[in-house]
């Protein structure tokens, strides 16, 4: 990795050349940063398999919610409870886990965690209570999150510019095979053996991906780049990071285009269901199919960056068939003229969300290379925080009225395409790739 560049465009230097995955030889003389004996080719299944666990987390035992609210004799009301708890576990476990990493090293946070992910998930089979259940998803949503944002940190580790983002693009086209399985699963696991089955399942799955991260993620930060000091040095790690306009620039893009996917999921069952009139059936197919669209746009994405491709211009390109496929939406809806015809131009939003994802969430981590674990921290937060605000805002709208949800998703994807405003500092070095930022704690330029 270069060392921390200044701000101003005259003196950023070209940013590390492009690798093929591998991680980057540290200074001459020294090893590079991956541990002997342990295979590269398992390293993005490893990584996949750990970005799997908080979509299984939360959309695997849903199918129970009713026989656990009858087993616990509580409402509805009570039993979400548990997946609120998981959520915000997993938003704080990313703001503390993501800079120890970059202090204490990403494998043994990455085996840590997924150690105790599983142990509290198999604690929750056994769950005697609603509160203990609640109490033990607050834990299984903290460790889960090493493997998500550790996991990102590793990628920004091993490979620099398009590489990185075919990776995240890899990674980002996988992981959405979860959303789409878990509740499948859970539904199987539920109707055959009861919800607290569901929590075995999930653990013997666990305990599989932790004995794959165990061979096949490496240590992919060398002691000489981490971080040391205690609270000082993470509040300058921050201010760092909130100082980077780039950064920001790509991390709000990533987490408005976000929040405009989860109005449409907080609405979804009514829209489709109310508004369209679609079946219960016809509504799970319709969402499984932006689903599976967003899926094979990042694996598009992914062999397009892999060919050269800028992950910079398919960023604008993404937002902009984002924009425009909303806004339009919008405007037949507010002239009563929506239908089912006319909603299937939803679709395209799923394809132009498949191309920021990944490119987005690696022109962000890529700016701060020597903080990529801070930086993947502070990225999966916002991402949380901004989609909590959206989702239940899509009520106000009632269930029959479409109006809030196209609203609140062009808004969401509005900001998005400003906050690349801010990136247009960024010097664009040889071949487009993606510039090396700020390190943590450097002195002002």
């Amino acid at each position: 990795m270069t060392s921390a560049p200044s701000r101003s465009e005259e003196s950023n230097p070209p940013s590390p050349p492009e690798t093929s995955g591998d991680p980057p030889a540290g200074p001459p003389g020294e090893p590079p940063a991956r541990s002997p004996g342990r295979s590269p080719r398992l390293l993005l299944p490893a990584l996949v398999l750990l970005a799997f666990v908080p979509p299984m987390g939360i959309d695997m035992y849903l199918p129970s919610f009713p026989r656990m609210a009858d087993e616990f004799r509580t409402d509805p009301a009570g039993i979400q409870l548990t997946l609120t708890a998981f959520v915000i576990g997993l938003a704080l476990g990313q703001l503390v886990l993501g800079p120890l990493s970059d202090r204490y090293g990403r494998r043994p946070l990455i085996l840590a965690g997924t150690s105790v992910c599983a142990a509290s998930a198999a604690a929750c089979a056994f769950a005697p209570t609603l509160t203990t259940l609640t109490a033990l998803r607050s834990v299984m949503g903290f460790s889960a999150a090493a493997g998500v944002v550790v996991g990102r940190a590793v990628i920004s580790d091993t490979a620099q510019g398009p590489a990185a983002a075919r990776m995240f693009g890899i990674l980002m086209a996988l992981t959405g095979i979860a959303p789409i399985t878990a509740p499948l699963i859970g539904g199987v696991v539920t109707s055959a053996a009861g919800w607290r089955a569901v929590w075995v399942t999930l653990a013997v799955g666990l305990l599989l991906t932790l004995l794959v991260a165990l061979v096949g993620v490496p240590e992919s930060l060398p002691p000489d780049r981490r971080h040391a000091g205690g609270l000082r040095a993470t509040l300058g790690t921050a201010r760092s990071l909130l100082t980077d306009r780039v950064y920001l620039g790509y991390i709000c893009a990533f987490g408005f285009g976000f929040a405009a996917l989860f109005c449409y999921i907080a609405a979804s069952p009514f829209f489709l269901q109310y508004v369209l009139e679609l079946s219960v059936r016809q509504a799970a197919v319709a969402f499984a199919a932006g689903a599976l669209i967003a899926t094979l746009s990042s694996a598009v994405n992914a062999r397009v960056v892999g060919r050269g491709a800028s992950p910079a211009v398919l960023l604008r390109i993404g937002l902009a068939i984002m924009l425009v496929t909303t806004g339009g939406l919008l405007a037949v809806t507010l002239a009563g003229a929506l239908d089912r015809a006319v909603a299937v131009a939803l679709l395209l939003f799923f394809v132009g969300l498949g191309m920021i994802m990944g490119n987005a969430t690696a022109l962000a981590i890529q700016r701060v290379p020597r903080a990529a674990g801070s930086g993947s921290a502070v990225l999966g937060t916002l991402q949380g925080v901004l989609a909590a605000v959206a989702a239940p805002l899509m009520g106000l709208g009632g269930r029959d009225n479409a109006v809030v949800l196209f609203l609140g998703m062009t808004g969401c994807v509005t900001v998005a395409c400003l906050a690349l405003l801010l990136t247009r500092s960024a010097k664009r070095p040889r071949g487009d790739q993606v510039p090396a930022g700020p390190v943590a704690g450097a002195p002002p330029d």
